[in-house]
């Protein structure tokens, strides 16, 4: 028979992941981003080849800690699977793109869109099912909707945009579809990175507030 404490502890239970466990590799999904956005931010040169370099640093990488954390961590169901398409369609077209360098803007427009809707639904989808039964759903849902805010933004400008201007030194330039493409993804991986961090720290910490939580209620 169980006690009343076991009964506390079970209430907290979370039916998709691991939280123990599966915080690490919220972190090793955040790193991946946060050097994507450290390098787009304190470059000058936002041409296609940066884009398809960090584009596919970001994929590649965290779509090997989308897959392996999903495979260790999470319970299995549909959720789980979700996470394992995710990470290999991230790992495929993050491959591809370190391997595109010079294929030029409009390709990267595409295999950018094409992780984003893939991926960005597939997360979207798993934060759903999970709202209100795991306490990633909110982190899903987060990291889900960003995704599919990026493939707007990216399938929404065209490829030849330019748009001359003049700086403050009085220098004519042009802000180019390449530009905007690539800021947006810097900017896309920051919020990300940080967000992943904050969400991976507070399932670490997660466990600790339950047993505290089922501590005081014993007391």
């Amino acid at each position: 028979m169980s006690s009343p404490d076991d009964k506390h502890i079970d209430k907290y239970d979370d039916k998709y992941v691991q939280p123990g466990r599966y915080w690490p590799w919220v972190l090793l999904r955040a790193l991946p981003a946060l050097v994507a956005a450290v390098v787009i931010t304190f470059s000058q040169d936002h041409s296609a080849r940066l884009g398809f370099a960090m584009f596919g640093v970001l994929a590649l990488a965290g779509g090997i800690a989308v897959l392996l954390g999903a495979l260790r961590t999470l319970h299995p169901g549909v959720a789980r699977w979700c996470f394992v398409v995710q990470g290999i369609l991230g790992v495929v077209l993050g491959a591809i793109a370190l391997f595109s360098g010079s294929a030029g803007l409009p390709f990267l427009i595409f295999l950018v869109g094409a992780f984003a809707v893939l991926t960005g639904f597939l997360e979207l989808y798993s934060g759903l099912r999970a709202r209100g039964r795991s306490d990633s759903a909110r982190d899903w849902l987060f990291a889900g909707a960003l995704t599919v805010l990026l493939a707007i933004v990216v399938l929404v400008v065209p490829a030849d945009y330019t748009q001359p201007f003049t700086g403050p030194d009085g220098v004519e330039r042009a802000l180019t579809a390449s530009i905007i493409l690539v800021g947006v993804l810097g900017a896309y991986a920051a919020i990300l990175g940080v967000y992943l961090v904050i969400a991976g720290l507070s399932l670490k910490w997660a466990p600790r507030a339950v047993a505290a939580t089922a501590a005081e209620s014993g007391s």
